[in-house]
């Protein structure tokens, strides 16, 4: 599997266009959510635009769907693009998943970019090459992994984010800085989120995609080390579920930043994480993201979710990648029942419920 290419830009017109030399001739295809299109679309090239059909779709994770999925192939189709036409994905973690399953199976699969316009598309879901749309109310159960010829991470497009936007994608380093080295680990703690300096800002993500990059390298389709990519989102994806079932859905960064205090606490129960890391840890997550009300009726519930993860072995155990250390990965750790109910205790006992 070919790997994509990062491009850190400080220059966002000439590096776009640099990437779509000769890329635009046999139809070429921008999808943005209505967000994206009203902030982000007018920050293109005007030559770029011209070349371009505009496909829309409605914002947020609760349109990652397959109706979404279909409108997309089928406005593709109506406007003649064909397997050598292109696409271009502007926008945050919905619309590159959804944008990149589309690409990837649109007559078997065109070429396609990304640009993320949020802190969590840019750290997380544009990278990698995991595509996908969530069905039969579980996140991201139907995908593909196939990667974008480029990403272009440009830091002018998190200035249009709100704070539980940024917070949301911040999570998604937290993770990476506490699966790297105690140097990024650091750097994480240490940055002001009420005061963000967009500079240190770039430095900061450079770092926290390397980390991904690394690990998707050495495991593109996550048969191994890749699953360390999945600390926090046992119990984080379980909460999203949940959150959605009630007609309340939460940012995916927040669900990932309480999951994280769960399986910190199993890290160090059952893995050896030191006291230290699971307190810095849990202290930062309960300063930064509040909290999701869940009581001890909901486990059965969640737990429920948690038996749907991708992690898991068709023998029915869950499977948990957790921690020894900061960097010392512990992927397909089976987690039993009273374990997961105790880590549901230690999270609400954290957040105060």
């Amino acid at each position: 599997m070919a790997q994509q290419k990062i491009i850190i830009s400080r220059n966002l017109k000439a590096d776009l266009k640099e990437e779509l030399n000769g890329k635009t001739a046999n139809g070429f295809f921008i999808l943005v959510d209505s967000n994206t299109r009203k902030l982000c679309l007018p920050l293109l090239d005007e030559e770029i635009l011209s070349k371009a059909k505009i496909i829309e779709i409605k914002a947020n994770d609760d349109h990652k769907t397959l109706e979404a999925l279909a409108n997309v192939w089928t406005f593709l189709s109506q406007n003649g693009a064909s397997r050598k036409s292109f696409m271009l994905n502007l926008g945050g973690g919905m619309v590159t998943d959804l944008g990149g399953f589309a690409a990837s199976t649109f007559k078997r699969g065109i070429e396609y970019i990304n640009i993320p316009t949020t802190l969590l598309g840019t750290v997380d879901a544009a990278v990698g090459g995991k595509t996908g749309i969530n069905f039969n109310g579980l996140k991201n159960e139907i995908g593909v992994i196939n990667p974008a010829e480029s990403v272009i991470i440009n830091t002018e497009f998190l200035k249009t984010l709100d704070k539980e936007n940024f917070l949301s994608g911040f999570a998604e380093m937290i993770k990476h800085g506490l699966i790297s080295t105690k140097e990024v680990w650091k750097h994480i703690l240490e940055f002001d989120l009420d005061n963000i300096n967009y500079e240190a800002l770039t430095s900061l993500i450079d770092e926290s995609v390397k980390v991904k990059e690394e690990i998707v390298k050495i495991d593109p389709t996550e048969k191994g080390i890749r699953k360390a990519l999945n600390f926090g989102h046992t119990v984080g994806h379980a909460f999203e579920s949940f959150a959605m079932s009630t007609g309340k859905p939460v940012l995916h960064g927040y669900a990932v930043a309480w999951g994280m205090i769960a399986e910190l606490y199993l890290s160090f129960k059952k893995t050896g994480l030191d006291k230290e890391t699971l307190q810095s840890g849990v202290r930062f997550i309960k300063e930064n993201y509040g909290a999701l009300g869940i009581t001890c009726k909901n486990y059965d519930q969640l737990y429920e979710y948690m038996t749907h993860d991708k992690k898991n072995e068709s023998d029915g155990r869950i499977l948990f990648t957790l921690l020894g250390g900061i960097g010392d990965i512990k992927i397909n750790t089976n987690v039993e029942k009273q374990d997961i109910f105790d880590a549901l205790d230690f999270y609400r006992d954290t957040v105060g419920l």
